[in-house]
């Protein structure tokens, strides 16, 4: 298992590290519309598990994804607003009252509701990358500081549960150990004052709102990291799946690795648009 997710984690970095190095628009956009149709179509797999049609939806998205891509007709920010939206007003709240039944005309409503927050978050990485590479990797690794800072502080101190009905391993420990890693982590590079980090997310809005607000803002972050990774798991489990697909071997698929990463780019795209 551990030789198949290095395999997988050398194939990707190959594909990514050089279209984001290069900086290369174009072959970023072909990549983000093939993982933006995987997504979708694991999405339509998690909330029907039973559907022989999935890939057709998927295809039909995943082309006008492209079409409004192409043609500069994305409207970012109308997107991550919505999606936003989407997670205050029904998302987040699920995870305390559930979610309807399998089947159900309300389970195919919010299949199609999800999927829109999918689209804002692939709409936002796409304008998040037009700012720079470094600008979505910076924003990218909050959420992976406050992944790898909960699972160590989980293991060392993780005596409540957060969620046990959803997701038994996770505990508030580790949420609020994860939390302290980003501050700790992005202070420190505003700190540093090294021209290296002059464009990263925390970088810039600490110059622009200062300390209060990058804190505020960096625990909203973490928080919204922490509510899209518990969403997933509960629509893995209400589907009786282990990972949303095995598209990415030892990894799971594309919603598994970027669950936590669909509230919180929307956010990173509101904010950084008012930079």
């Amino acid at each position: 298992m551990l030789k198949t997710r290095v395999i997988t984690a050398v194939v990707l970095l190959a594909i990514l590290l050089p279209i984001l190095c290069l900086n290369s628009f174009p072959a970023f956009a072909v990549v983000v519309t093939v993982f933006f149709g995987a997504a979708i179509w694991e999405c339509f797999r998690l909330f029907n598990p039973e559907t022989q049609s999935g890939h057709i939806i998927a295809a039909v998205w995943t082309l006008a994804f492209a079409a409004a891509l192409l043609t500069d007709r994305m409207n970012p920010s109308f997107w991550a607003a919505l999606s936003l939206a989407l997670w205050i007003a029904r998302f987040a709240p699920s995870l305390k009252f559930g979610l309807p039944p399998l089947g159900s005309s309300s389970n195919t409503l919010l299949s199609l509701v999800y999927c829109f927050a999918v689209v804002g978050c692939f709409a936002s990485i796409v304008v998040l990358f037009s700012y720079s590479p470094l600008y979505l990797l910076s924003v990218m690794a909050i959420v992976w500081i406050a992944d790898i800072g909960a699972y160590f502080a989980g293991k060392a101190f993780g005596k409540r549960k957060l969620a046990p009905s959803i997701s038994p391993g996770k505990s508030w420990e580790g949420a609020i150990g994860g939390g302290i890693a980003v501050l700790v982590i992005a202070g420190a590079t505003v700190l540093s004052g090294d021209d290296a980090f002059a464009n990263t997310f925390a970088v810039r809005v600490q110059h622009a709102f200062g300390w209060p607000a990058l804190i505020a803002i960096l625990v909203l972050m973490s928080a919204a990291s922490v509510v899209g990774d518990l969403f997933e798991s509960q629509l893995k489990r209400r589907a009786g799946m282990k990972d949303s697909s095995n598209l990415l071997p030892g990894h799971g698929g594309v919603l598994d690795r970027i669950d936590a990463l669909i509230p919180v780019l929307p956010l990173a795209a509101l904010i950084g648009s008012r930079l």
